[in-house]
């Protein structure tokens, strides 16, 4: 009897997990970073988007736009991994958000592993290829190898780690000698935004000087554990440090999307999805006397 009361408990718990993942799943939390630098002239706001996967908000992703349209920013960033890399992926929702945001915003992309696991799948390779193509054509500008300049005081870089950085448990390790290989040194005087989709390597990132690195990837851990960290990343990474969120050291800072979506592991709890907005804010330099 009381073994089949615990059976019971058990279903029941795991039914109710279960609808509450479902239900956040289809909600949208917006976390708001303020940075202030003597390097930016010109106050902006801006959001980052990461880890879409296909994921169908409600209305056809109207949700998610309307609540863009609230915060009304001047760019958008895009983290990468708005597809999930398959046999037969999907890429109507990620084709048609890029569509809408790009007629309303400057809209820059970056990578993430699941876009670059489809470069070297001779299967997908035609179909992210037209699938960038087209983004392209939107006004979407993909970062690669280019640097943007934005106005007279952003520069705006975007980095593609090996497939082994992104290994499950055994992952390779990113050095700043291959960084500065892959993406040189950073414009002097520039506030420097590096979007890289993995959040592991923030002291390299930071390191190389990048001002501001937003990176997704973690998917908030899946998990959240309240006012701790996210449980387990996709990586099998346990309790990782930078599982979402925002984070400073040595005065350069980290913001890390928790993601939009889900793949493999479809849950979320207490991990709703996140739209990252960041304020950059000018500085100005204290004068003699003040």
């Amino acid at each position: 009897m009381n073994l089949a009361l615990a059976a019971l408990c058990v279903i029941v718990c795991g039914i109710g997990l279960w609808l509450r993942s479902e239900y956040e799943k289809k909600q949208i939390s917006v976390e708001r970073t303020v940075i202030e630098s003597e390097k930016i002239t010109k106050d902006r706001t801006i959001v980052f988007l990461s880890d879409l996967h296909g994921h169908h908000f409600p209305g056809g992703n109207q949700t998610l736009l309307d609540r863009i349209e609230e915060i009304n920013p001047e760019v958008v960033l895009i983290g990468g991994d708005m597809i999930t890399a398959k046999e037969n992926p999907d890429i109507k929702t990620a084709y048609e958000l890029m569509e809408q945001l790009a007629a309303r915003y400057l809209v820059f992309y970056g990578r993430g592993n699941h876009e670059m696991r489809m470069y070297r799948n001779p299967s997908t390779v035609d179909l992210i290829e037209q699938y960038e193509n087209d983004l392209y054509f939107m006004g979407v500008r993909c970062l690669t190898s280019n640097r943007i300049l934005l106005g007279d005081d952003l520069a705006l870089d975007s980095v593609e780690l090996r497939p082994a950085c992104y290994r499950k448990i055994f992952y390779s390790y990113l050095t700043l000698w291959e960084l500065r290989q892959m993406r040189g040194e950073p414009r002097p005087g520039r506030f420097q935004v590096l979007l890289c989709h993995s959040p592991h390597y923030f002291d390299v990132y930071r390191q190389w000087g990048a001002d501001l690195t937003l990176a997704g990837h973690y998917h908030g851990g899946t998990i959240r554990i309240p006012f701790f960290r996210g449980l387990m990343t996709p990586q099998i990474q346990i309790l990782h440090p930078y599982s979402g969120g925002t984070y400073r050291e040595e005065g350069k800072t980290m913001v890390v999307s928790r993601g939009l979506g889900t793949h493999s592991v479809n849950i979320r709890l207490n991990n709703k999805p996140h739209v990252v907005v960041v304020e950059l804010k000018s500085k100005k330099e204290k004068t003699l006397g003040e």
